[in-house]
Formats: C-alpha cells, sequence, structure tokens
C-alpha cells in the first residue's frame, strides 16, 4: 500500500569542534569540524499532493516560497527525479518550527535533509544517502550530514566530506540561544580580519599539533569536553558580548564546557549524568533569563527521524 503521508523529525546540531582550515577560490570555507545531532526538533509532515509543492509555517514568519530551504529541497527532488515519479506529483510540507533560527544549529540544514528523506520514502525513488547528501549539498553545506542517519560526524571540506565519529557519551546538553539571529555570512567574511587582528593566521592555524588537516583527530572513544574549540567563537564574540555572559552562565550552573554552536549565536554547556539534577536545574535557571533555552540528549545510533 503506497504511503500518502509522512511524520518526520529534524533534529538540531552543536559543533564540537570547528576550525577553518583554508578559503577556495570562490569564497567558500574550508573546515575541519566534529558535529553533533541533539535532541531538539523541528517537526516535518508530509502529505501527498496531485501537482506542486506547499509550505506551511504554522506559528513562524518563516517564508513560504523558494527563500525557505525546505521549499529549494522539494523544488530540487522534483526537478532531479520528474522521469522517475507519476505525471501528476506533489507535496504539501508543514514545518513546525522549534529550533531557533539563524542560530548555529542547522535548523534549516536538517529541515531540508528530512525533506529530501521523506520525498525519497514518500515516492519510493529508492536512493542511496549519498545520492541524497549530493542534492543536499546544493542547498547548503550541513544538508548532507542531516541526510545521514549518524549521531556525530567529522566533517572537512566546506562540511560536506563526512565519516560517522562517536561524539558526546551519556551526556546532556543544555543549549542558550539568546534571542538574536547573526549571519553565518558576516561572521565568516569578517573570519580573516579578526586573525589578522590577532596576528593570527590561517598558516598558523594549520600548523597547530592536532590532526585536523591529516584525518579525524576523534577517531576513538567518545568526544570529551576539554577538546571544545570553535574557530568561529572569537568573531562572533567579539561583537556580541552576551556569548561570553552565557558561557559563564552555564559553567556556573556545573557544565564541564561551554561553547558557541557553529556561527552562533547559540551557546550550548555539556553537564555530566552523574549528578542527574544539575544540567535540568541549569536549564530551569537559565530559561528565566533566556527564553529559547533546551535540555537536550546526543542523539544515539538507531535513533530514528521517522514518526509514523
Amino acid at each position: 500500500m503506497a504511503i500518502e503521508s509522512l511524520h518526520l523529525l529534524a533534529p538540531a546540531k552543536v559543533n564540537l569542534y570547528l576550525r577553518v582550515t583554508g578559503r577556495r577560490h570562490d569564497g567558500y570555507h574550508l573546515l575541519a569540524t566534529l558535529m553533533q545531532k541533539v535532541g531538539l526538533y523541528d517537526k516535518v509532515q508530509l502529505e501527498l499532493v496531485p501537482e506542486g509543492v506547499e509550505l506551511l509555517c504554522p506559528d513562524s514568519d518563516l517564508p513560504v516560497d523558494g527563500e525557505n530551504i525546505a521549499q529549494r529541497a522539494a523544488q530540487l527532488y522534483f526537478s532531479t527525479f520528474r522521469e522517475r515519479l507519476p505525471a501528476k506529483s506533489g507535496v504539501r510540507i508543514t514545518l513546525e518550527k522549534n529550533i531557533p533560527i539563524a542560530a548555529g544549529l542547522g535548523g534549516g540544514s536538517s529541515d531540508a535533509a528530512a525533506v529530501l528523506v521523506g520525498l525519497d520514502r514518500l515516492f519510493q525513488t529508492g536512493c542511496s544517502k549519498g545520492t541524497l547528501a549530493e542534492l543536499g549539498v546544493q542547498l547548503g553545506a550541513d544538508v548532507p550530514f542531516f541526510i545521514y542517519d549518524w549521531p556525530a560526524a567529522w566533517a572537512t571540506g566546506i562540511g560536506e566530506e563526512l565519516c560517522s565519529a562517536p561524539g558526546l557519551g551519556d551526556v546532556e546538553v543544555v543549549i542558550v540561544n539568546p534571542g538574536f539571529a547573526v549571519s553565518t555570512r558576516w561572521v565568516y567574511e569578517n573570519f580573516p580580519l579578526t586573525l589578522e587582528e590577532k596576528k593570527i593566521n590561517l598558516s598558523n592555524s594549520l600548523s597547530k599539533p592536532d590532526g585536523v588537516v591529516s584525518g579525524n583527530p576523534f577517531m576513538h572513544g567518545c568526544f570529551e569536553s576539554k577538546a571544545l574549540y570553535n574557530d568561529l567563537e572569537r568573531v562572533t564574540q567579539a561583537t556580541y558580548k552576551e556569548i561570553t555572559v552565557i558561557k559563564d552562565k552555564l559553567r556556573t550552573a556545573g557544565a564541564s564546557g561551554t561553547l558557541m554552536s557553529g556561527s552562533g549565536p547559540t551557546v550550548f554547556g555539556i553537564f555530566s549524568k552523574a549528578h542527574k539534577t544539575t544540567a535540568a536545574d541549569g536549564c530551569r535557571q537559565l530559561r528565566n533569563i533566556y527564553k529559547q533555552t533546551f535540555l537536550a540528549a546526543p542523539l544515539r545510533e538507531g535513533q530514528s527521524r521517522f514518526v509514523r
């Protein structure tokens, strides 16, 4: 029996480690980053309709046209596989946003990946994850990470060259968004200037003996909070002082490590489960100040994105 609709979860991610290793001629920056999916989700519903792509974003100010990456993902899927689909094929996408927007958590990329994976399931096109990832990178560098089912991955290139990684162990993550957006483009455009001002350059960054250029330094064992690192944090933090404030509050609440995710401005803290109430108490404390504060667990192997 053909499937008429699907409900999917689109998880957020945090960057546990992010180093900028260079810049391509087309302006894209090259990265070495360890990304971890966490249990903070957007909800994506796909329903078959006779034709076209309709996007609904209830209780959200997000655009519902081609400016929305979920809409573009559906259009890309239909244009790519037109010959393999019924003559009249369309989809209605209902997107329930829970992941803060423009926050360094990959919400839009995750939504796009959910649309691609869900449409492949609905229309039974039998695409491999690699094929869908090749489509996804046309939409955004983080999309391939969300195509694969890995809880965590080491990414290089512009973020599209991936391999599975252990990621976080038995911990809780408190995620704090200060309530304002930061342009990823602005952060990357200001990264070389910031390095120059601090008399640090990309060559020096590459020469650090942490193995990021030759391979994945996090291949063995769970990630430890002492290894948290983000090159982009210094750029965003220099303009948005609230990031430093949040990090201090998370450490005071008991976090063993804190970091800004991606280009920011979201900050997260890692809490050991040895003290079960610490993370929950810390989350409550921070939520009294920052409305968009979440307690989430790292995703585990085998967790499905399909609700139905």
